[in-house]
């Protein structure tokens, strides 16, 4: 019985060790083929690269394809959704980007397809008791001021302009008490953005005409919003392109007003886009229903000491469409998200 316990013991050490061999083996052909192909061999050959090492290749890509108006720079990283998830940093601002994991595809910016239903969103659900409330909070004044921070190209700072332009369309005296403004940065006595140039030089457009030529403002916002399309919106709206491009090539106007709407970011801590602020006071659009013409002219309204005539009208409460849209009301639901 010894010697037969003892045989097996031996086969199965012998075959543990072919196993091993043959692994090893593997192994080894592999560290030739990339050998060969490359001409060099690392671990990452066939393990892959690290995220963080995925993530700084995306970082190095941005800054040298100047892909951003200043220099971004890796702030943390993670893994989300089967991507590499990476939190940059351009110009005092934070935002998350993407990049595939074989570092093939970076994705500057993420879109949240989930239903708001599915996200619990309660958009158009505050209840009177809790419209009563909220109003009850917000400081009042004779002439409220309510001021909506945003960026250009974020798909909800749009939906909240959108309600605020159909507001100012329904109601014109609304326009005396909203005004938008606009988030970012001075670097090297240009203006950034948390979206790059693009985006930057629209907000210093939109910045200018505000300042300059209030009373194109919201026909030229309006039209923006539907396509993007900056000339052929100067156009039809009767925007003076001289004027305007004077106010941005003009350190003493165009970046003087921008700076303006950045210091008071620094003041309200303004985050994300959209956040709005009544008579110096953060305000949130959801609790009274939403990013809506009616929420907008609600707010405004519990603002004042005495209420103005137009807050007895009711305006058009359906939830403003997300992004650039030829309609003021999107079919796919209302959303709470926001670009930060």
């Amino acid at each position: 019985m010894a010697n037969t316990s003892f045989l097996n013991f031996k086969k199965l050490d012998k075959n543990t060790l072919f196993i091993g061999v043959a692994v090893v083996g593997i192994i080894v052909i592999a560290v030739l083929a990339f050998a060969n192909n490359n001409g060099s061999f690392s671990f990452s050959d066939i393990f892959g690269d690290s995220n963080e090492k995925i993530a700084q290749k995306a970082i190095d890509y941005i800054n040298n394809k100047g892909l951003s108006s200043s220099p971004a720079s890796l702030v943390s990283v993670s893994s989300e959704s089967g991507l590499v998830k990476m939190k940059i940093k351009i110009g005092g601002n934070e935002f998350d980007s993407y990049v595939s994991k074989d570092g093939k595809y970076l994705f500057p910016q993420v879109i949240d397809m989930n239903p708001p239903e599915e996200e619990g969103d309660t958009d158009t659900q505050a209840t009177e008791e809790q419209k009563a409330q909220a109003a009850a909070a917000i400081t009042k004044t004779d002439s409220p001021m309510l001021e909506a921070y945003v960026v250009s190209r974020c798909p909800y700072g749009i939906q909240m302009q959108r309600a605020m332009a159909e507001a100012v369309k329904t109601q014109p005296a609304l326009a005396d008490y909203i005004k938008v403004r606009y988030m970012g940065d001075i670097s090297n006595g240009k203006v950034t953005a948390m979206h790059g140039d693009a985006e930057a030089q629209e907000n210093l457009r939109q910045i200018c005409i505000r300042e300059e030529q209030p009373d194109k403002y919201w026909d030229y916002v309006g039209c923006q919003m539907e396509e993007g399309d900056t000339e052929g919106c100067e156009v039809s709206t009767g925007v003076s392109s001289s004027q305007l491009n004077a106010c941005i090539s003009d350190s003493s106007k165009g970046l003087a007003y921008a700076k303006e709407d950045f210091d008071l970011n620094d003041v309200y801590s303004v985050t994300g886009s959209p956040t709005l602020i009544i008579n110096e006071g953060e305000v949130s659009e959801f609790n009274f229903g939403g990013r809506s013409a009616e929420a907008v002219k609600s707010i405004v309204c519990a603002g004042f000491n005495t209420e103005a005539e137009f807050c007895s009208t009711v305006l058009n409460e359906a939830s403003a469409a997300v992004s650039f849209s030829k309609t003021y009301e999107s079919s796919s639901g209302s959303s709470s998200a926001s670009c930060e």
